[in-house]
């Protein structure tokens, strides 16, 4: 007598790979979504002190912005300014009068509002992270 799987046995282990698989991809997207966040934040710790080290080195003022980018950053404080992982889009420097403003959205959703506005960031204190003058 031949010995060989049944189509049901084969059927079951089927369907138990199918689901350690999407299980798998679940958990990879789980944690390449916390990669970017990290970097995000990172990054924009990175132009907090950037920022920081411009305001000291001249007269005690932020730097203007072009195109959402801080002018006179790069490469003095920092080599390039840096982009969103994901979409590979500038991080949006927003100054104000002895201020400035740098936000992002987390990809880590607790419906946060995706405006750049720092106070509404601040305030929601969810998946947004934002740096500020520290002056």
């Amino acid at each position: 007598m031949k010995k060989a799987f049944t189509l049901f046995e084969l059927l079951v282990s089927i369907s138990i790979i199918a689901l350690l698989v999407a299980i798998a991809s679940v958990s990879y997207g789980a944690a390449q979504r916390k990669a970017r966040d990290s970097r995000r934040t990172e990054d924009l710790n990175g132009i907090q002190k950037a920022l920081e080290q411009y305001y000291s080195s001249n007269a005690y003022s932020y730097p203007l912005t072009s195109g959402g980018v801080a002018v006179g950053i790069t490469p003095t404080y920092l080599q390039n300014w840096p982009k969103d992982p994901k979409t590979s889009v500038d991080y949006t420097y927003v100054p104000g009068a002895g201020t400035y403003c740098v936000c992002i959205a987390l990809e880590n959703p607790s419906g946060n509002s995706d405006s750049l506005d720092c106070s509404s960031f601040v305030a929601s204190g969810g998946a947004n992270y934002c740096v500020k003058n520290q002056q």
